[in-house]
């Protein structure tokens, strides 16, 4: 299908996420269903499925929902009102730093209260943010836990597998299987305040919820992350979802912070560069 003479609405992924009890963040016991319909036609396979699942264990505790509530001018979270949003994030590094998307995160200082891979609860900051490619930087607060590998989006090839981790509105942890439908929209995309130049194009279902969620591959290696779905003009899923590239990831992560090697090699290669 060419997305580019397709006539689409983009919807924005917001979710509303539910707080667990306190737990050990060592153990990784949330349990995360498997949603291989998410692969339209059954690409993917029962051998896809099956590698997935087993790749669970070692990417869930990289994954996190994010509950944000609204600072005032002072810097002052609001404790009297609700949430104003939520959404899915990851662990970019074990020391706290987190990834979402920019239109989860809302505005640089907005207090953030995450739920960790068994339920541990740990609270936070939106540090810095880009609305003009959707990304948020936050930073939790005595977090030690586990972190993505990035690989580079380049390694991709048109047809590979790839998985999501998310939380869709009203429902649990979710892993949806899918696979790369192009490494280039092609032009650039804007919802309000928030969009992205280009994205990484996903042939997965994605549903209403799962933005800032982590894209992996076959390997289990960070290749993006979920910032959109796609619909046509009356409202039916494209099976068609957009994610920013982990080079793109890398490189406002990198400025913001003290990054390590491994994504400081992935923010120096371009998005169609392997190796």
């Amino acid at each position: 299908m060419n997305l580019l003479q397709s006539t689409f609405l983009l919807s924005a992924l917001f979710l509303t996420s539910c707080v667990g009890d306190p737990e050990s963040v060592n153990l990784e016991s949330r349990p995360i269903a498997l949603d291989q319909q998410a692969e339209p036609a059954g690409v993917a396979g029962t051998a896809g499925a099956a590698n997935v699942a087993g790749l669970l264990s070692g990417t869930g505790p990289t994954y996190v929902t994010l509950t944000v509530a609204e600072t005032d001018q002072h810097g002052v979270s609001d404790q009297s009102t609700t949430a104003i949003t939520s959404g899915s994030g990851f662990v970019v590094t074990g020391d706290g730093y987190v990834m979402t998307a920019a239109h989860v995160a809302v505005a640089k200082g907005n207090e953030i209260t995450a739920r960790a891979a068994n339920g541990r609860i740990y609270s936070g900051i939106v540090q810095a943010i880009y609305p003009a490619n959707d990304m948020a930087v936050v930073k939790l607060r005595s977090f030690n836990g586990k972190s993505v590998a990035p690989a580079a989006p380049g390694c991709l090839a048109t047809g590979d597998i790839l998985y999501t981790l998310g939380k869709p509105h009203g429902g649990g942890d979710t892993a949806r299987i899918g696979t790369l439908q192009n490494k280039h929209f092609g032009r650039p995309v804007t919802y309000g305040k928030f969009g992205y130049p280009d994205a990484l194009v996903l042939h997965m279902g994605t549903q209403r919820g799962e933005s800032g969620g982590p894209v992996f591959n076959k390997q289990g290696q960070l290749v993006g992350m979920v910032v959109s779905t796609l619909s046509d003009a009356s409202g039916q899923s494209l099976n068609t979802a957009h994610a920013i590239p982990a080079n793109t990831l890398g490189k406002y992560l990198c400025s913001q912070t003290n990054c390590g090697a491994e994504w400081q090699a992935v923010a120096a290669k371009p998005v169609d560069s392997c190796g």
